[in-house]
């Protein structure tokens, strides 16, 4: 008998995974971003249900992200948890607009190294943050800060018998993380997150150890709309420029996560116009709940795949159980170790840090790998908006520099004229390669300069030809239009006597 959902078993069996992979992040995330826990599942919550009903990429899991924490607790401690709604939503209607313009695939042209320098960037701060957690020490607000202070704060710990505690705590966890993969296929069938955690707190219940657990206020206790008042925040040119960091990154991380998942499976390709609205939609329910900004996470959403999963029910699903636990198990938050959740972040930090890529990229392409590595050392010791803007101008740049490709080839038979062959782009970015090779040909003799081997020629490069041209006495000029080749061109002829 044929059926109505023919991949129900499927996806069910996949929304379970991924429920119990996003759990634990949720949580995490929340916590390291300085927001209740609940928050961090009702972000889960909405990505899966709202989100995950909408058109866009049809396996991809979104959720609270390790990637917008340092920027999420940057905004609350400089503009406080009443505002976060205000930011949310507001990065939830740029993306449904520029969705509607049809601006998605426009976030696929950001230079790749950029946003691998960025998510490196967010992966050292996130290490450096969390760091502090596991020692049980208050973290310093700037990154180069937590980076400086993280010998005394580790030298603090030694002395003190509950930080010693939390730090084996999460040491031990960190090492669960890694050592998963390598157990066997049966035992790997529990989410190494999940059994990280979940190891953790039976340790800490076992042996009564002297480490903070997570704060539980209630599914509803934590959901904070956002009130009239805070959308005077608005008028702050700080609140405003996170806006535009939000959405820059929570864009194009989804969009590249996309990229990615389309690469897992053979089924429907993303319609990225779509998944932008999708994403839109889903951070401007969260942002109407006060609750964490969501984006795809490429970590849920590979193991939607490789779980099996053929339709986007099983997205959907996991939402459904996320809100059945946030709805019936609150208390068993409670439970949970905050350095145990540390230890999961930073290993999602580390693994955020691309460390094959940079060796490859200085192989092969090292103007890449420099705008990744200085995109990176940006963020931490600027913030992560200019950060950003930065490795975006280097890009730019690279780009335009590597665009305005000069080739000057000069013919010299020893007699008559000089022959000079200009082909490429000619751009002020090379105008003084281009003059110091015209000025070394020897001043004594007759030079032909042709032109129509130009693709382009601009106003600067024009100007400086003719006069230096105009420098030498006895000279006829005529600069032909770049690009074009009558069957006779008339060379600059810049002529000595």
């Amino acid at each position: 008998m044929r059926t109505s959902f023919p991949h129900l078993r499927r996806d069910f069996a996949a929304s379970l995974v991924v429920f119990l992979v996003a759990l634990p992040l949720c949580v995490g995330v929340a916590v390291a971003s300085g927001v209740p826990a609940e928050l961090g599942l009702v972000t889960g919550i909405v990505g899966g249900i709202v989100t995950g009903m909408m058109r866009g990429s049809s396996l991809q899991v979104s959720g609270p992200a390790a990637g917008l924490t340092v920027l999420v607790l940057e905004a609350v401690r400089q503009f406080g948890l009443p505002v976060l709604g205000v930011l949310v939503l507001a990065t939830g209607l740029l993306q449904l607009l520029m969705g509607a313009l049809k601006l998605g695939r426009w976030f696929r042209a950001i230079s790749l190294s950029v946003v691998e320098g960025m998510l490196a960037g967010i992966g050292l701060v996130l290490i450096a943050g969390q760091l502090y957690s596991v020692a049980d020490v208050k973290a310093p607000a700037s990154g180069l800060e937590k980076i400086a202070g993280l010998p005394g704060a580790l030298a603090q710990a030694t002395g003190n018998t509950g930080a010693l505690a939390s730090l084996a705590l999460g040491a031990g966890t960190v090492a669960v993380l890694v050592l998963w993969k390598r157990l066997p296929q049966r035992v790997r069938a529990v989410p190494g997150p999940l059994a990280a955690v979940g190891l953790a707190t039976a340790a800490t219940a076992a042996f009564a150890l002297p480490v903070a657990t997570v704060e539980v206020k209630g599914l509803l206790g934590a959901i904070q709309p956002p009130s009239l008042t805070s959308f005077g925040a608005l008028a702050d040119v700080g609140v405003l420029a996170t806006i535009v960091a939000f959405t820059l990154i929570a864009s194009a991380e989804s969009l590249f996560s996309a990229a990615a998942v389309d690469r897992l499976h053979d089924g429907p390709r993303t319609r990225y116009d779509k998944e932008l609205m999708a994403q839109g939609a889903g951070n401007t329910v969260c942002g109407v709940l006060g609750a964490l900004p969501m984006t795809a996470v490429i970590v849920r959403s590979s193991a939607n795949v490789q779980a099996g999963a053929k339709t986007k029910a099983s997205r959907v699903m996991h939402g459904v159980w996320l809100l059945l636990f946030a709805a019936l198990l609150p208390a068993t938050l409670a439970l949970i170790p905050i350095p145990a959740l540390a230890g999961v972040l930073l290993h999602a930090g580390w693994k955020l840090i691309p460390f094959r890529g940079i060796a490859s990229l200085w192989r092969g392409h090292r103007g890449e790998a420099l705008i990744l590595v200085v995109t990176a050392v940006s963020i931490v010791t600027v913030n992560m908006f200019e950060g950003v803007l930065i490795g975006l101008a280097l890009s730019i740049v690279k780009t335009a520099w590597e665009a305005s490709h000069i080739k000057l080839e000069v013919i010299d038979k020893g007699a008559g004229p000089i022959q000079a062959y200009l082909s490429g782009n000619a751009t002020f970015l090379r105008l003084p390669k281009i003059l110091d090779s015209l000025e070394s040909l020897p001043p004594d003799r007759p030079v032909e300069l042709d032109l129509t081997g130009l693709h382009h020629l601009d106003h600067a490069c024009r100007t400086a030809l003719e006069n230096w041209a105009e420098r030498l006495p006895h000279v006829s000029t005529s600069l032909d239009r770049p690009g074009t080749a009558p069957a006779d061109p008339e060379p600059v002829r810049a002529t000595t006597p």
